[in-house]
C-alpha cells in the first residue's frame, strides 16, 4: 500500500518526459559514448554522494565562465542534481548559451 502511495505521489509530482530527458540506463549509455556529465548540486551534496565520473558545477555557478570549462558547444552534456529541479534549470541556461546537445537525467537521481 505505501509503495502504491508513494508511486502515485512522485506521478503526480514530476513533469512528463521531455525530449531532453535521459532515463539512468540512457544516461550510462551516453557516459560509455564520451558525455561530459555534470552534477549540479551544491558541493556538500556532491561530496556525499555522485554518478561516477561526473563533475560538479552548481547550477547557481553556471554563467558564462561555463564556456572555459566546456568550450565546445556541440558536445554531449548530461546534467542531474536530486529530484530534476535544477537540473532543469542549468538545462534552460546552457541552450540560452547555444550549447546543442545537453540532456537532463529525468526526475533526478532521487527518481532511482
Amino acid at each position: 500500500m505505501l509503495e502504491e502511495i508513494k508511486y502515485k505521489l512522485k506521478k503526480k509530482l514530476f513533469r512528463h518526459l521531455e525530449d531532453y530527458d535521459v532515463t539512468l540506463e540512457e544516461l550510462k549509455i551516453k557516459q560509455l559514448e564520451g558525455s561530459e556529465i555534470i552534477d549540479v548540486r551544491n558541493k556538500r551534496e556532491y561530496e556525499e554522494s555522485h554518478i561516477y565520473e561526473s563533475i560538479n558545477i552548481p547550477e547557481y555557478e553556471i554563467n558564462e565562465d561555463f564556456e572555459k570549462i566546456i568550450k565546445n558547444k556541440d558536445k554531449s552534456i548530461v546534467l542531474y542534481c536530486s529530484t530534476g529541479f535544477r537540473s532543469t534549470k542549468a538545462y534552460n541556461k546552457l541552450k540560452k548559451m547555444g550549447y546543442t546537445n545537453v540532456y537532463n537525467l529525468y526526475g533526478g537521481l532521487d527518481n532511482y
